[in-house]
């Protein structure tokens, strides 16, 4: 990466009015807006951010244009690289999302655990129902899944006295012991209350959650999705929790959005999030702190961190 400090103004493309306003004007930077809709700007783009939660398609709005560095705001980056244009190197947003995503699938947990559903329909009948419901507290939960967000989440979950139990790709040990490999999976499945899925979606990740892994899981547990809809099997998905036999709480869904007839809507012991694990008041400022920081070191005439394609990764994924 050039040193732009002392020749011209860094360039950098933003999709929205909330992120120019939160990214305060700097020496040595112009900043403007382009959602990728429209013509592109003139000149080079030394930074670009495109919209949350846009389509990867939509990169496609980037050929032919003078693009330095793609700052995505989102952590997976599924299908990117087949329509990113040559000559763009991407980033991702790890370090953005893991606050909120994991307050929300622990705030599914107790939601989930303690019944928070069914009170919220007793209200609107005038129902009053004091059954005793499991706690999260002494629960075994399984991280399918340890990196930034099941990293965030397991932070949360000790304090609530749960038994965390990691799972990656590859095993290994580190200050608290030991990270079991993907070669474990089907031996700690039946072990546990809680499954929580927050891997990246790939080949190797697609329907993962499939017939033979919801079997293993213990009869009532509870599987957690934040990762990405297809990472389950969702005709699977249903018969298992239609059952009964397991329940599930999902921030993401296959397809997406889940339509409005979908079946799974109505299933008991099922709850719903319309994907919004990083949608919160703490996605704003996270994503300004990454951007500044990408400016800074692409002024300097430094690697950006986060790359993840087009170049050498960089920084935490």
């Amino acid at each position: 990466m050039p040193d732009l400090a002392a020749s011209r103004k860094l360039r950098v493309s933003l999709p929205d009015q909330n992120l120019l306003a939160a990214l305060e004007p700097s020496a040595g930077v112009e900043l403007f807006l382009w959602d990728l809709s429209g013509p592109a700007p003139e000149g080079r783009i030394d930074l670009l951010v495109p919209p949350y939660m846009g389509k990867p398609d939509g990169l496609a709005a980037l050929e032919g244009v003078d693009v330095g560095l793609v700052q995505s705001q989102s952590i997976g980056y599924d299908g990117v690289a087949d329509v990113l244009p040559d000559g763009c190197v991407f980033a991702n947003a790890a370090g953005v999302h893991e606050t909120s995503t994991a307050e929300l699938a622990l705030g599914m947990m107790i939601a989930s655990q303690r019944g928070m559903a069914d009170f919220a329909r007793n209200q609107a009948t005038g129902t009053w129902d004091n059954r005793m419901r499991p706690s999260l507290a002494d629960r075994r939960v399984l991280l399918v899944g340890y990196g930034g967000v099941g990293k965030a989440i397991e932070a949360r979950l000790l304090p609530f006295e749960t038994e965390v139990t990691r799972l990656a790709s590859r095993g290994r040990d580190d200050e608290r012991g030991r990270i079991h490999g993907i070669d474990s999976l089907f031996e700690q499945l039946p072990l546990h209350d809680i499954v929580v899925v927050s891997v990246p979606l790939s080949e190797q990740t697609r329907h993962l959650v499939d017939n033979r892994f919801l079997a293993a899981m213990a009869d009532g547990a509870l599987l957690v999705n934040v990762a990405r809809g297809p990472v389950a099997d969702t005709e699977a998905l249903l018969r298992e929790t239609a059952s009964g036999r397991l329940r599930a709480a999902l921030d993401v869904t296959d397809p997406e959005p889940l339509p409005r007839d979908h079946p799974l809507w109505k299933v008991p012991g099922v709850l719903i999030t319309p994907h919004v694990g990083g949608a919160s008041s703490a996605m704003l400022p996270r994503v300004a702190r990454l951007i500044r920081k990408q400016i800074g070191l692409l002024q300097a005439g430094q690697e950006p961190v986060n790359v993840v394609l087009g170049g050498a990764a960089g920084g935490s994924s």
